[in-house]
């Protein structure tokens, strides 16, 4: 896999690059897509949310699990979907928070971009996945790469703040320093799950009272 990457994010992770695993992780998509099996999102899409937020502009981080399996969704920011596509029931509701808690009026579109573009980083932890298999790709290595990278972020940024929305979100929390950074947990945005706590957890207000607090712009969550 050629990975084309922003260069501060090329130059943090270029160790990671050179390992096994990520040797494997291309060749484990290569073998797939010979088999004329179709991954999500395009090749081209795998690293947007590296290329559309460097890492000097990162101030707030949001954990996404892999992406979206239908034609046409993932694009590769997690919980976005691109241009013409209907959001998904996890986005619907995360514009509803949205909503409720800053006032920001429910947009007709599942496009993220303009979050990324201010400094919100959009992971997923696995980064791609096979059409109609969720989950299809997350044994494959990814998450040792997206491991990396969070701790990387932890480890050369102070004051971000990271959204973890869900357990398999709030599972990552030993990878950050709490002590420089601040952490938001809350259940995941899902049907299954967001009136459990979801639901007023206030997570937009909040990321931008800590970063007013500590002298950073905040996100104008408007899309």
């Amino acid at each position: 896999m050629d990975v084309k990457i922003e260069t501060s994010w090329k130059e943090i992770l270029k160790d990671e690059f050179n390992k096994p695993y990520f040797r494997q992780i291309a060749l484990h998509i290569k073998t797939e897509k010979s088999q004329s099996k179709i991954i999500y999102p395009p090749g081209s899409l795998i690293f947007n949310a590296f290329n559309t937020t460097p890492l000097d502009k990162v101030k707030v981080v949001i954990l996404g699990q892999d992406p979206y399996h239908g034609p046409g969704q993932a694009h590769g920011l997690c919980f976005s979907v691109q241009n013409g596509v209907p959001p998904p029931p996890s986005l619907i509701n995360i514009f509803k928070e949205l909503h409720d808690d800053v006032g920001v009026p429910v947009p007709n579109h599942g496009n993220l971009t303009h979050w990324a573009q201010q400094g919100v980083f959009l992971l997923n932890a696995s980064l791609t996945v096979r059409a109609g298999e969720p989950m299809s790709h997350s044994k494959i290595g990814w998450a040792e790469f997206t491991d990396a990278v969070i701790k990387k972020i932890s480890g050369i940024k102070k004051n971000v703040v990271f959204i973890l929305w869900g357990k398999f979100a709030q599972e990552k929390k030993i990878l950050i320093d709490e002590t420089k950074h601040c952490i938001l947990r809350s259940a995941h945005p899902s049907p299954l799950s967001a009136s459990a706590g979801f639901f007023g957890c206030r997570h937009f207000s909040k990321t931008n009272e800590y970063l007013v607090a500590n002298g950073i712009d905040p996100v104008d969550w408007r899309l």
